[in-house]
């Protein structure tokens, strides 16, 4: 009995073990179920917060301000709703910049320019008042004076060009004929576009109203119907095609200053052409920009390719030896791979830009002021030592000094990069411009090895933006040939306002010039630097 009675309980407990090992099994499925979905979980919150985080920021670029200003996180942190979620931050106390002292000017109307034309207009009393009760005559003891602004509108005039004619009423020329002409009379006057109405104030105009204004032709149009001249607008646009086609000399010798700096800064944008060769009108092109020259001869240039493919830089650097200045863009890396006479230099302006942007809809936006100040001490040490190099023109104790005070700057910023890249998603915004900053650190470096370098590229995006501007009024260009001749008019009109001209006298000046080029050493008398002291 007490055997059985043993295996009985001994087959009670196996049960009971079969029971609880089912049981756990059960469990650890359903455990193993619960974490997979917590898994599933969290990748849908982190891609939920990626995508809320670009929906926040086109919603920021569409309707917030457009300044990238650095906000003082300490009154933000009133307002804030979520705090930072990421460890604390080692920040470190606000090092104070020593700014100069300034009259602060007088409240109030300013004054109008002394060398606009004035007319007098004298308001007086009538001669009856000027004699007293007394029956004195009074006496002019002072004036009061005051100013109005007037404007003419704009008018036009035609000049009538009269040329006699002369002939021999005697012989009729046969005395000299073979020597001099039967009938003599003046020759026509040379003109940039011949047997046409134009002349050097009527294109002047054109094109400054158009690519400095972004008026576009057809606007212009208009105003000239009010004013009373028939232009059209496909006049203005087959003029222009004729003065770019003119021009062709003088634009070599813009290009060939272009590469003659120590310094190229490169950008693109998109522009749409109507009527390109086996691609549709839908299609965006690109308006390449270079900016170079020497210090004292800068050049800004605009080039027209229908895409925006590496080798478009490839082929425009030939011949070109310095440092060239680019954002993130990996076409310009393609296009300099290879080519030791390029050193490459990255743009502080664009890493920046990618924290500015975390910063306006990341929780953690600490993080990303925190980067935009280490970039932001780059730019105090940058404006302190350019101030200092204009006054003592001193280029070697300028690089020496900035050497010195920015690489501990940008060591200290490379080390909180890499501590913060470990715990930062590389998906989020933060985590790009963290991850980007890396990735260009050794390019963007480099424009400490010299002094016609700056951290930035922003000197290029801004000759780029007044294409930007004008393209949202024309839209588009309508044909291959209209991109190209604008993009020498831009390269004008930029480049006399890159050297201090004011662009309507510069074309101008040009235009009556240019007819009477004949040697190459005519057409650079033409250039900027050159047409108003040759």
């Amino acid at each position: 009995m007490q055997v059985e009675g043993l295996r009985t309980t001994d087959n009670n407990n196996i049960n009971e073990f079969i029971l609880f090992k089912q049981q756990y099994q059960q469990l650890e499925k359903e455990n193993l179920k619960l974490k997979s979905d917590i898994l599933i979980l969290n990748e849908y919150h982190r891609k939920y917060l990626e995508i809320k985080e670009r929906y926040d920021l086109l919603i920021y670029k569409r309707f917030g301000r457009s300044a990238e200003q650095l906000i003082d996180t300490s009154q933000q942190l009133l307002f804030a709703e979520e705090k930072e979620q990421a460890r604390p931050q080692e920040t470190e106390p606000e090092e104070c910049t020593e700014v100069k002292s300034y009259t602060r000017k007088k409240p109030g109307r300013k004054t109008l320019d002394p060398a606009l034309h004035r007319e007098e207009t004298v308001i007086d009393i009538p001669e009856s008042e000027k004699i007293c009760a007394c029956g004195a005559k009074l006496n002019k003891i002072g004036e009061e004076t005051s100013e109005k602004l007037h404007i003419i509108p704009q008018s036009i005039f035609v000049e009538k060009i009269i040329r006699p004619k002369y002939a021999c009423p005697c012989c009729e020329g046969t005395e000299t004929e073979g020597i001099a002409p039967t009938v003599r009379i003046a020759p026509v006057p040379p003109s940039i576009i011949p047997k046409s109405i134009t002349s050097p104030g009527l294109l002047s105009t054109i094109f400054t109203q158009k690519f400095e204004m972004h008026l576009p032709y057809y606007r212009q149009e208009k105003q000239f119907q009010m004013i009373g001249a028939e232009i059209s607008r496909q006049d203005m646009s087959n003029w222009q095609q004729k003065v770019f086609e003119f021009l062709k000399i003088l634009f070599l010798l813009l290009f060939k200053t272009l590469k003659s700096g120590p310094v190229m800064q490169m950008d693109e944008t998109t522009v749409q052409v109507i009527g390109e060769q086996d691609r549709k009108d839908t299609q965006k092109s690109y308006m390449w920009l270079a900016r170079g020259g020497p210090p004292d001869k800068k050049v800004i240039w605009y080039e027209y390719h229908p895409t925006r493919a590496a080798y478009n830089a490839k082929k425009f650097l030939e011949g070109y030896s310095g440092f060239l200045q680019t954002d993130g863009y990996k076409g310009y890396d393609t296009a300099v791979e290879g080519n030791s006479d390029i050193i490459h230099v990255g743009c502080f302006a664009h890493a920046r830009r990618k924290f500015f942007e975390a910063s306006k809809v990341n929780s953690n936006s600490l993080s990303a002021n925190e980067g935009m100040k280490h970039i932001r001490k780059l730019y105090v040490i940058e404006d302190a030592l350019r101030n200092s190099l204009e006054k003592n023109n001193d280029i070697g104790r300028f690089l020496t000094d900035r050497k010195e005070q920015a690489e501990p700057v940008l060591v200290k910023f490379k080390a909180w990069l890499e501590k913060r890249k470990e715990d930062v998603p590389p998906s989020a915004l933060l985590g790009t411009a963290i991850n980007y900053t890396l990735a260009q650190w050794n390019k963007m470096i480099k424009y400490l090895e010299s002094p016609y370098l700056t951290p930035d590229n922003n000197a290029c995006e801004n000759a780029i933006r007044p294409f930007v501007l004008g393209r949202k009024n024309w839209l588009f260009c309508q044909s291959i040939g209209g991109a190209e001749s604008s993009c020498g008019i831009y390269t004008l009109i930029e480049t006399a306002k890159q050297n201090g001209l004011v662009p309507f006298n510069y074309l101008m000046a040009l235009f009556e010039k240019a007819p009477l080029a004949v040697s190459e050493s005519d057409w650079e008398k033409l250039l900027p630097w050159n047409i108003f002291t040759a």
